[in-house]
This record gives structure tokens, sequence and C-alpha cells, in this order.
């Protein structure tokens, strides 16, 4: 082999070196780029794959299975009317002996579609069913400084009984009860309670607020709360199996 001395010329060498270089540098580049481009290309199938599989519709359910073993997933769920539903709770408690004083639940779902987009808000009401099927009494309290309207309060069952000097102890949680109510007169001064209370805080809207103190009592002693959720369903018991 020839070696390079200090003396000797070689024409156009250093451009060869650069060349040599650079064509050595070159497929490094290429294959970054190549790679680049195919994790690119991979998203690009996942996300049509994906459109995919949200664009896929499944198959019409079947309307009624030939027999008694079937996946339920391939049929229509069945829809009974009220008559007819009620009649099944009788006989499924009589086929597995169902407990007798067992709790009957619904599910209510509304339509509370609006014209225009807005949410509505949670809402809470209560209700007087006409047959009562627990004996369970709520806890009531009453909000009046009339000493004649107090005395009634006490024969209709309320459970605590007074004016302003039970603001401080409902804060401090010495006093808790289910429902409040009150008189117009006495409201003015119930503000400091209004964040504590929220819902349960008397109103007219919510029928916790009147003169006519036996009927909100017998309302709030016996009535059955519900609340709207997700803002449109209502999930509640109504009744016994044995009702």
């Amino acid at each position: 082999a020839l070696v390079p001395c200090r003396r000797w010329v070689f024409p156009g060498l250093h451009q060869r070196l650069a060349a040599a270089s650079l064509s050595a540098a070159q497929p490094a580049r290429l294959y970054a780029a190549a790679a680049k481009n195919a994790k690119r290309g991979s998203q690009k199938a996942k996300q049509e794959e994906t459109k995919k599989k949200k664009g896929t519709t499944r198959r019409p359910l079947m309307s009624k299975p030939v027999d008694d073993v079937y996946l339920t997933w391939y049929y229509k769920r069945p829809s009974y009317n009220v008559e007819e539903a009620v009649g099944m709770l009788k006989k499924f408690q009589e086929l597995d002996f169902t407990y007798p004083k067992q709790h009957v639940y619904i599910n209510v779902f509304l339509d509370m579609a609006l014209q225009k987009k807005k949410k509505v808000d949670q809402l809470a009401s209560t209700v007087l069913l006409p047959y009562r099927f627990t004996d369970e009494m709520n806890k009531v309290l009453v909000f009046t400084e009339n000493e004649k309207e107090a005395e009634i309060a006490r024969e209709n069952g309320a459970a605590v009984v007074g004016g302003v000097e039970l603001i401080k102890w409902i804060l401090e949680d010495e006093i808790q009860v289910d429902f409040y109510v009150a008189v117009p007169e006495i409201v003015p001064k119930l503000i400091p309670l209004r964040g504590k209370l929220r819902r349960k805080y008397p109103s007219a809207r919510r029928n916790s607020l009147g003169r006519d103190i036996p009927k909100m009592l017998q309302l709030f002693r016996e009535g059955l709360e519900y609340t709207v959720e997700d803002e449109r369903l209502i999930k509640t018991r109504i009744a016994r199996v044995s009702m």
C-alpha cells in the first residue's frame, strides 16, 4: 500500500472526501424520513379503523325468542303496561317465595327537551301517595313565633317547633330533621339558614311555606320525596309487593 507523504499532491482529494462523507450520511437520513412516514401511515390507518368501528351498526334485534333459553342482547327488551307488570310482580312473588313486604321500585324517564339548549337543574319534590307502604314518619321542624301556631304544630306531630332561637342549633348540627316548614312572617329572619338548608329551605314552590300547618305537616311527615337525577330520571320506591 502506498503511504502518502507531505509532498504528494492528489488533485480534488478534499472534494472526494466531502462527497464520500455526504454519501455515507444520506442513507441514515433517508431511513429516518421513511420511518417517520411509516409512523404517520400507521396512525392514519388506526384512525380510519377507529372510524370504521364507530360507524359499524349492529344488526336489528329480533322480536321474540322461540325458546325459553336465549341470548338477551339479540332480542328486543319486552315492555308491558302497568296492569300486566303489577300482575307479573305478584306472580313472581308466588313462584320464588319473595318476601311480601319487599319494596317495589320504579324508574321514570321524563321528556325534558327544551326549545333552547340549556341545562335543566336537578329538582326534588315530595308527593303524598294514596296508600302508605311504610310505618316510618319523617321528622319535620316548624318555624313559627306564634304560640297558638306552635301548639297546632305540636298537636299534628311536629318533631321540633320554634323561632329564630333554633338557627344557632341548626347551624351547629345540634338539630337535624328531614324537612323544614315555616309560616310567612318568620321567613325574613331565616336568611342565615339558606346556605345550610339549600333545597330544604322553606319555600312556597316546594309547599313548605304557608299558613296551613296541619296540611304541610301531613305532606312532609307522610310524603315520599323524589329527586330528578341526570336531568330526567326519577328512581324511587312506590309500594310493597303485598299491596
